[in-house]
């Protein structure tokens, strides 16, 4: 077989698999299930949102602070909070429909399925509600906080502990399938492709789990500790390290593709990146939101933000839309990075915006919630 025709055939063979995985995997244009909207993690909304957008509802958590990023599944929003609680509130009007008290406080964000919300604590625990009642179904204790958010895959519940391992749950009743130690804590949340968990964490190594046996498949070593959530399009992941690095890794060989690092300083990177188009999109604590060329790693465009940025970018059609620790909400051009919108909500944000339904909701470490779309 001739170089030029292998390379086509792999070409064809990713695209086709790619192309399955993001038609099965893409989320709902009614909803945000999880931390960064699909199994993917690629922090693209598929609901479109009203050229300007107005403030539709606030939700005050007393003495809270949001740092979870909210789901949206049903027109009703779960998001955990600092003071202990899970909330579901509507999404119309921002009304409570029940509350869910821990001791531990979250972190994690939550992931809804089959009417179920899945979400771990600062206390070690995860837990498994009804996304109905708020009626506790079962938990499972790790032996350290859990910052990760869930993912699934089949009939489980997938997600990392401080612990340093990464779990695999009977989604219907919390019993352990098996756990895959790494030598560090995981902070981010399993992205999935197939059976394949993509998982950055504290021990400087990006992980390749296989999700039916529960062992590596294959690791890269990524040169430092990463608490982002990997994104992945085709055979590129994109991550960046709590160092100064951003990388786009070939997971199929696997092989760093490219890397990036801001020639003005060490800056970190905590936010998770979106892909969309040809584009992965990354905030860091340079106060920056960066854009780079999947494919080659050239930066297209910069924007400039008050405050570092530890929140992820969501892209909703040709907008993308990202918080700073400046108090502010930015919503920027997709190709060009000019801003086209901006909300003043006051406070700092880590958490990222959830899209769904016509509607952003994001919250602030000021324990406020904000929803926003057309009056």
């Amino acid at each position: 077989m001739s170089d030029l025709f292998r390379r086509a055939a792999v070409a064809l063979l990713l695209g086709l698999v790619s192309t399955c995985a993001q038609a099965q995997d893409a989320a709902p244009q009614d909803a945000w299930p999880s931390f960064r909207g699909d199994p993917l993690s690629t922090g693209v909304s598929r609901s479109g949102l009203p050229e300007k957008l107005e403030v539709l509802w606030t939700f005050k958590a007393e003495d809270g602070d949001f740092e979870s990023t909210a789901a949206i599944v049903n027109d009703v929003v779960y998001v955990g909070c600092l003071d202990g609680n899970l909330y579901a509130l509507n999404l119309k009007d921002g009304s409570e429909k029940w509350r869910y008290k821990t001791e531990g406080g979250f972190k994690s964000s939550a992931a809804v399925r089959d009417g179920m919300v899945y979400i771990g604590d600062m206390d070690g625990v995860f837990h498994a509600v009804d996304a109905v009642t708020g009626k506790q179904k079962w938990v499972m204790k790790t032996d350290a906080e859990i910052i990760s958010s869930p993912q699934f895959y089949k009939d489980r519940v997938i997600f990392g502990s401080y612990d340093q391992n990464l779990y695999c749950l009977n989604a219907a009743d919390g019993k352990q399938v098996w756990k895959f130690a790494t030598e560090g804590p995981i902070n981010c949340s399993p992205t999935i492709v197939n059976d394949r968990a993509f998982v950055a964490g504290c021990d400087s190594q990006l992980h390749v789990v296989d999700l039916e046996k529960g062992a590596d498949a294959s690791k890269v070593d990524i040169g430092s500790q990463a608490g982002a959530t990997p994104a992945v399009v085709g055979d590129r992941l994109f991550v960046g390290t709590t160092s100064d690095t951003f990388y786009a890794i070939d997971w199929m060989k696997p092989a760093i593709a490219w890397s990036y690092k801001d020639p003005d300083g060490a800056f970190p990177f905590h936010g998770s990146a979106a892909v969309a188009g040809d584009l992965a999109i990354v905030g860091s604590r340079s106060k920056r939101v960066y854009a780079f060329d999947q494919a080659k790693g050239t930066e297209v465009w910069r924007f400039q933000t008050g405050g570092r940025v530890d929140a992820s970018p969501v892209v909703v059609g040709e907008r993308v839309f990202i918080a700073s620790a400046d108090g502010r909400i930015y919503g920027l051009d997709l190709k060009s990075g000019k801003k086209v919108w901006e909300y003043q909500a006051g406070g700092r944000f880590t958490a990222s915006p959830a899209v769904a339904a016509g509607r952003m909701v994001i919250g602030n470490d000021q324990g406020q919630l904000f929803c926003f779309g057309k009056k």
